[in-house]
């Protein structure tokens, strides 16, 4: 069993047309990985669909994958490629829901962005934007999980 230490939240840095199908053949013929990029993947109806098993070591974030589950929203860019938090109320609320659950079964665990694991180049203790090595995932993972309200859910 892999010991988890971090929770990363990632875009797939696609148009949000985008289909799981076209991400994953990306990742096999252009990028040749052998492995999938996330564990999972959340559409824009916030479904979320599951790429790999999490004992299996996906390719999200070279030099910490061993230790990681990664989670991403389809999106992340708009139409010029820039970055653009563009998850819809569903997308995110199936992230939220999600990282509840994976931090229950994985109670060491950090939740980080994919950016978090930057470095800070000027050692001034944050890790700016101009530091970044990927914008992913276009949004200020803790920030977000310190304001976010969960939707209520029905009785």
């Amino acid at each position: 069993m892999r010991t988890i230490k971090y929770l990363v939240v990632h875009c797939t840095a696609t148009p949000v047309t985008a289909t799981i199908e076209s991400i994953q053949r990306y990742w096999k013929k252009v990028l040749k990985w052998n492995n999938p990029g996330y564990h999972y993947i959340i559409e824009r109806n916030g479904d979320i669909v599951n790429i790999t098993d999490e004992e299996n070591i996906a390719n999200g974030v070279a030099g910490n994958n061993r230790h990681a589950i990664h989670i991403s929203y389809i999106g992340g860019i708009d139409a010029n490629g820039k970055l653009l938090d563009n998850r819809t109320a569903q997308q995110t609320e199936a992230m939220y829901q999600k990282l509840l659950e994976l931090a229950k079964k994985y109670p060491d665990a950090i939740i980080r962005g994919h950016r978090d694991f930057s470095t800070d180049t000027n050692r001034n203790g944050v890790i700016d934007a101009f530091e970044w090595i990927k914008g992913c995932p276009s949004f200020d993972v803790t920030e977000w999980l310190e304001s976010y309200q969960p939707q209520q859910q029905a009785a």
